[in-house]
């Protein structure tokens, strides 16, 4: 069986679906991902609230390609019952990053290159030609102004740019240690570029270095060791659906461990 990876193959879907943090909560909550989200199901039961059933589909199709593609990610984020607001919007600004190699460029990389300059700002102008220089030519301007738009918008849901009119300043948000002992784990089994100290998912939201080293240390989850250029880490848990049934009822009692 392949191991899920990153997306390499840019596309276009963020042009209709951004962050989207209240949907990825509703999605959660309503499938664990043992089947196949059905729109009409989801439409009918109002998971989205009122969205049509044209807008439900575009929601499910992304949704499966952040959350479905990487298990047991979903099963996990359906248990997580008690889930604080920075936890949730660092998850789904990463299972992006996963699932759009355009948004994870952006976010780890451009917006890094930027912080670095005289001004740690942006602005809609220069996005859109950036965007301009990563898409296919065929792309037209009013393909990039949109890419440009969503990504902006995004990247405020996530909490790296501070307001949605230009210059937008940019920031970093808060990162829970739950979240980052989750995304840690889920990385050992994902193939991606970059290693687990050095990468555009901890990179864009600031953790780097020996910040990203000490916050590791800090983790229950594992034991990170360093010496010289040596990195030895003992993960507490054997994978990620093990890290899951300790912190989660519902999985415990799934994997019949005690509860």
């Amino acid at each position: 069986m392949n191991r899920p990876a990153e997306e390499q193959q840019v596309h276009t879907r963020l042009m209709k679906c951004a962050l989207e943090v209240a949907e990825s909560r509703a999605y959660w909550r309503h499938t664990d991902g043992n089947e196949r989200a059905q729109a009409e199901e989801a439409f009918a039961n109002y998971w989205f609230g009122e969205r049509s059933l044209p807008r439900v589909k575009v929601l499910l199709v992304n949704m499966r390609a952040r959350f479905d593609a990487f298990p047991p990610s979903l099963r996990i984020l359906h248990s997580w019952r008690e889930m604080a607001p920075a936890t949730r919007t660092a998850i789904c600004h990463w299972h992006l990053q996963l699932a759009d190699p355009l948004y994870r460029e952006f976010t780890g990389t451009y917006l890094e290159q930027r912080r670095q300059g005289l001004r740690a700002e942006v602005t809609k102008d220069l996005v859109t030609g950036w965007v301009g220089e990563q898409g296919p030519e065929r792309w037209t301007m009013a393909t990039r102004l949109q890419i440009a738009s969503k990504l902006l918008s995004a990247a405020h849901s996530a909490g790296l740019v501070k307001s949605k009119r230009d210059p937008r300043q940019l920031s970093y948000p808060r990162v829970p240690d739950d979240a980052l002992e989750y995304f840690a784990y889920l990385l050992r089994e994902v193939d991606f570029e970059g290693t687990l100290l050095a990468n555009p998912y901890f990179g864009s939201l600031g953790l780097s270095g020996g910040l990203l080293q000490d916050r590791l240390r800090a983790l229950p989850g594992l034991t990170l060791r360093r010496q010289a250029d040596l990195v030895d880490i003992d993960w507490r848990y054997a994978n990620l659906a093990a890290w899951g049934a300790a912190h989660f009822e519902p999985l415990r009692l799934a994997a019949g461990a005690p509860a």
